[in-house]
């Protein structure tokens, strides 16, 4: 089993920072791939960054935000927010490689999300 925690959210003008960090504890050595997703009220959940192989992003924040993983953490520096980013941030893992990383349906483990405000 694994669980996922994030913390790192909050609220922030346009054009700030936030670093988003997801602590993994359990059998994090077995994950191979991890997600970032985020969810607006009255949306769905929606593809942010992968990161397995390779790193994916959202044509939304490619050039913005960045996706990276160390031994226990998965975390997510996110740069020129706009208010359009403003969220629930949830992180995703699963042990298996996922191909279509931007289905939140292919991953097993999530945490419970933080939230963002980008504020105009």
């Amino acid at each position: 089993q694994v669980h996922l925690v994030e913390s790192g959210g909050g609220l922030v003008q346009a054009g700030g920072s936030l670093r988003l960090s997801c602590a993994a504890s359990g059998r994090f050595f077995d994950i191979y791939s991890t997600a970032w997703f985020r969810q607006a009220p009255g949306k769905e959940r929606e593809f942010v960054a992968a990161h397995d192989r390779s790193t994916n992003y959202a044509d939304s924040v490619r050039g913005r935000f960045t996706i990276s993983r160390d031994l226990s953490t998965i975390s997510l520096q996110m740069n020129r927010l706009k208010p359009e980013d403003t969220a629930v941030y949830y992180c995703a893992a699963d042990r298996d490689l996922v191909r279509d990383y931007t289905s939140p349906t292919k991953y097993n483990y999530w945490g419970q999300g933080t939230q963002v405000t980008v504020s105009s």
